[in-house]
């Protein structure tokens, strides 16, 4: 009989605490995606983080410690090369990627776009390093008047394609990704996700839709979903895991629009019965915050985030597991756009929890998807260590 009948597993895409030991070798050094945003706002009010435990295990200006926290708490370290969305959830769910995905940082290579171009029937224009946004503001008088596709990477392993509703239908758009996502599974290339970038409106007033999706490369190995899934267990994912991992282990996908959107579904998702483990990635704390490098508006949707807390918290069975952590940082007051190689939180809350205690350091992200493994009695992945009986001890 498993110890929780349901896990909640929530990832704040982004929220890293503080640089990780190989910074360094990432460019990363001096990173803190929570410490300096809440540097930046003059404190930062997170009541109900704070009651599980965050303040213990980072300190951050208006984040304190707490006597009794209400959760378990530690940090992670990523153990896989890299530093992408991919790479984390991946590792979360029990695997380490050696072989890091291939950035693009002069834009893709010319014998690619012109495959794309041939099969597509299109041109292409960008083909560069840029943010989604300033990109579509710089070249989408051009692509309306000649339907040419505007391609864009970034310091991650994607090919972006941007392209408005009403000149490239959303159908056909979806179809150019899926021939991307064909040419670029060859080693020479190796991009870890391909994604629509759909927008429309007018020039001067170009506004990206919630069409976007998102073609990854199938995980490399077999992951604690998939054991899940063959033992006839829900895995039900929110907001973009089904897309990260490329449908592999997944029961039922129900896509967001926000994190807002993210959190509604969460909730409805633990107000109905199952049976296994419920997958949720906040996306627009990477995605709108981190990259477009916005802290006080990363600052306030953490804020936002902490105040829904409260109705997840109050939802939650008493066989409920919830499982809070992160899959990278995306510092906003760092030089660039990029991802940050930083360690991210690891709140564990469950109502029987007497004490919340520290848990020791966490040196693969993998330690999660082993605990998962664990509580359900199916085959432990690879890699990590179960952390069941740590927060086992207090109920």
């Amino acid at each position: 009989m498993s110890t929780f009948n349901r896990i909640f597993l929530v990832v704040l895409d982004s929220v890293g605490i503080g640089q990780a030991p190989d910074a360094e070798k990432y460019n990363d050094v001096g990173a803190d995606t929570l410490g300096n945003i809440a540097k930046y706002m003059q404190g930062i009010h997170l009541p109900h983080l704070e009651k599980l435990g965050l303040g213990n295990v980072k300190e951050a200006e208006g984040l304190f410690k707490v006597k009794n926290p209400q959760a378990y708490y530690t940090k992670m370290e990523e153990a896989s090369v890299g530093k992408d969305t991919m790479t984390g959830h991946w590792e979360l769910m029990g695997l380490r990627i050696e072989q890091p995905f291939q950035t693009f940082p002069n834009g893709f290579p010319e014998e690619l776009i012109n495959e794309l171009k041939e099969k597509t029937g299109r041109n292409i224009i960008g083909n560069k390093p840029a943010s989604g946004t300033a990109i579509i503001d710089e070249l989408g008088k051009e692509h309306l008047e000649t339907g040419a596709l505007i391609v864009y990477t970034s310091a991650d392993s994607v090919l972006q394609i941007a392209a408005h509703e009403e000149v490239v239908p959303l159908d056909e758009l979806y179809q150019i990704c899926k021939i991307a996502r064909e040419l670029t599974l060859d080693e020479k290339y190796l991009v870890g996700r391909i994604i629509a970038r759909p927008f429309i409106g007018e020039i001067g007033a170009f506004t990206r839709t919630a069409n976007r999706h998102d073609y990854a490369l199938k995980p490399f190995g077999r992951t604690v979903m998939d054991e899940l899934k063959d033992e006839k267990y829900d895995v039900i994912a929110l907001g973009k895991i089904s897309d990260i991992f490329d449908g592999e282990g997944i029961t039922e996908s129900i896509r967001t629009v926000s994190n807002d959107d993210g959190m509604i579904k969460l909730i409805e998702t633990i107000q109905k019965p199952f049976t296994g483990l419920c997958f949720l990635n906040l996306v627009d704390f990477d995605a709108k915050y981190g990259h477009r490098r916005d802290p006080k508006g990363y600052g306030e949707a953490l804020e936002t985030f902490d105040v829904q807390l409260e109705e997840v918290l109050q939802a939650l069975k008493s066989d409920d597991l919830l499982i809070i952590t992160a899959d990278h940082g995306n510092d906003p007051t760092h030089p660039g756009t990029d991802h940050t190689r930083e360690y991210v939180p690891l709140l564990v809350y469950h109502q029987q929890t007497k004490v919340g205690t520290a848990l020791p350091i966490r040196k693969t992200f993998a330690d999660v998807g082993a605990t998962i493994a664990d509580n359900f009695h199916i085959k432990q992945p690879d890699y990590g260590e179960s952390f069941l009986q740590l927060i086992k001890e207090n109920r």
